[in-house]
């Protein structure tokens, strides 16, 4: 079915509109407004006559067979059922105020025609009910911003604006499997040479290729050996005589290393205890995820696994802990995520070692496993990998190991395998 132009649309809504009063719902916070009933309406008798008559000529309007646009949803805010479609461009937190970042919950959307568009005028705001949230929410999927999906719903008043509630089904517009877009960021400067034999493979024999390449010719060093690796692996770009540390970002001097308060220390970013590999020279030494850190950061997070929530750090503001899980700051997320997945690639069981598997959990205690998997994969795509991350992965492979982070080079490889 074609939909009518915007002109001709807003011709026949001039004719089929009456003077009619609609019952706005009132400005309520979204988690009360889930208590209405699915298919409750907000419309008079006369709106809901308007919706049937154009739904007769728009059968997208009223049904969920046919997309209908933003502006057409704001139209047409009768208590009948549609799918509107529109680019994800905030969260509603007020009538009139959509915020872009620092999204405070996963409960709302709001929509528009365009995906820079900025003024309410001109958007639908989306109710999220609590089955959709973990996936649609804007705080757990802040990459969702400027993508164009799907919302099947009841067109009515939300935060006293036009919008959508008790939403049933959401989707991407542009297909796909996933609300995120695949990570920037990497490079294909070595897809001709490193990775020839990995290059279009994807699943188990993406994993399988890359765990060959990365462990063949490998040099290991010894842990004592570990320390002045770091001091160039995670050199200072504005001072070469002080280190970057993981999770707090503070510089430090690079030869300020050791056990004591207020120095650096090497941070097992996979836990040396799961799989107890210690710091055996192999995974225990491996430079791919091991990063200075401050020590009584280091003690603080121990052997989490990682995931989201928690009291935040006192010592590391930004970096959270919970009885089972670390949440590192949001600059470090990605790095975090890359270096994990390296592990689960890396190390497959030879060489004497357990075989490290990333998983979908926490609490893993002395398992070779980590998780939090679908965190993960979450943090790969907002964060991609930053300049001082790609540098370490050069000087890994030019100076140290001789093996690269594929999941630094190809961040998207990462969802091509898990």
């Amino acid at each position: 079915m074609r939909l009518l132009g915007p002109r001709r649309t807003a011709q026949l809504v001039s004719l089929l509109l009456v003077p009619a009063t609609l019952t706005v719902a009132p400005a309520l916070a979204p988690a009360a407004l889930l208590g209405a009933p699915e298919g409750s309406t907000t419309g008079s008798t006369t709106g809901s006559m308007v919706g049937s008559m154009v739904g007769s000529v728009l059968p997208g309007a009223a049904t969920a067979a046919a997309p209908v646009s933003v502006a057409t949803a704001r139209t047409v805010q009768d208590g009948s059922t549609a799918t509107v479609r529109g680019y994800v461009v905030g969260q509603p937190t007020a009538t009139s105020t959509v915020v872009t970042s620092g999204f405070p919950d996963d409960y709302a959307l709001a929509l528009a025609d365009a995906p820079g568009e900025t003024a309410t005028s001109r958007m639908v705001y989306v109710q999220v009910p609590s089955a959709f949230r973990a996936s649609w929410g804007l705080r757990s999927n802040p990459a969702l911003m400027g993508r164009r999906i799907d919302v099947t719903g009841t067109l009515g008043a939300y935060f006293s604006a036009p919008g959508v509630r008790n939403a049933t089904a959401f989707a991407l517009a542009d297909g796909g499997g996933g609300a995120t877009p695949p990570p920037s960021g990497g490079t294909d400067d070595y897809d001709s040479t490193y990775y020839a034999g990995a290059v279009g493979k994807t699943g188990s024999a993406l994993e399988t290729s890359l765990h060959t390449i990365v462990s063949r010719g490998v040099a290991r060093l010894t842990y004592d050996e570990v320390w002045a690796a770091l001091r160039e692996t995670d050199q200072d770009p504005a001072d070469a005589s002080r280190v970057i540390e993981l999770y707090t970002g503070e510089s430090r001097p690079e030869t300020d290393n050791g056990g004591g308060v207020e120095q650096w220390n090497r941070e097992h970013v996979w836990a040396k205890s799961h799989g107890d590999f210690g710091t055996a020279t192999g995974p225990g030494t491996d430079l791919h995820h091991l990063r200075p850190a401050d020590v009584t950061v280091n003690s603080a997070r121990g052997n989490l696994d990682f995931d989201e929530g928690g009291s935040q750090n006192a010592e590391a503001p930004g970096n959270y802990a919970d009885g089972d899980s670390w949440e590192p700051r949001d600059a470090d997320k990605g790095d975090v995520a890359r270096m994990i997945f390296f592990m689960s690639v890396r190390y497959e069981g030879g060489d004497g070692f357990p075989d490290l598997e990333v998983n979908d959990r926490v609490a893993n205690g002395t398992a070779p496993l980590h998780g939090k998997l679908s965190t993960l994969l979450r943090w790969n795509a907002e964060d991609p990998p930053s300049a001082f991350e790609m540098r370490r992965n050069d000087v890994i492979y030019e100076r140290f190991q001789f093996n690269r982070n594929p999941f630094i080079d190809h961040p998207e490889w990462a969802d091509a395998i898990w």
